[in-house]
């Protein structure tokens, strides 16, 4: 285990796959909740939760119908502006449907709060 970001997000379409209502990620990062937040905010996922023990604690996170494929993007593509449609047409199936998740100098972002902030970064996932 080597990407956190990775782990989780495949732990969560297993999951999504297999039927199960909820998963528990661990180990767990700034950059894992900052997703977190954006595919609860988008409807992917219902909920997520933040639990701390002894160990470091570990998210235990809802999930809803309406996730239908999530992957990391490896290696980690630098994106300009310009570019970002290019890359929306690579990974996504259709014109609207869909996210592409980057890391910006502004924060964790999706690819339409990056269009309209005028900004590029690095592809970290996509989800639809």
């Amino acid at each position: 285990m080597t990407d956190t970001l990775s782990d989780a997000i495949n732990t969560i379409k297993i999951a999504r796959k297999t039927g199960k209502a909820v998963c528990v990620l661990k180990p767990f990062s700034k950059l894992l909740v900052n997703v977190l937040g954006i595919l609860q905010k988008n409807g992917y996922i219902e909920k997520y939760e933040m639990i701390s023990d002894s160990r470091g604690g570990f998210i235990r996170v809802t999930l809803n119908d309406s996730l239908n494929e999530c992957k990391t993007i490896k290696p980690r593509i630098s994106v300009r502006f310009e570019d970002l449609q290019r890359y929306e047409k690579r990974f996504l199936p259709a014109l609207n449907f869909g996210l592409l998740i980057l890391s910006t100098s502004s924060g964790v972002m999706t690819n339409i709060d990056a269009r309209n902030n005028h900004v590029g970064g690095r592809l970290l996932l996509y989800v639809y």
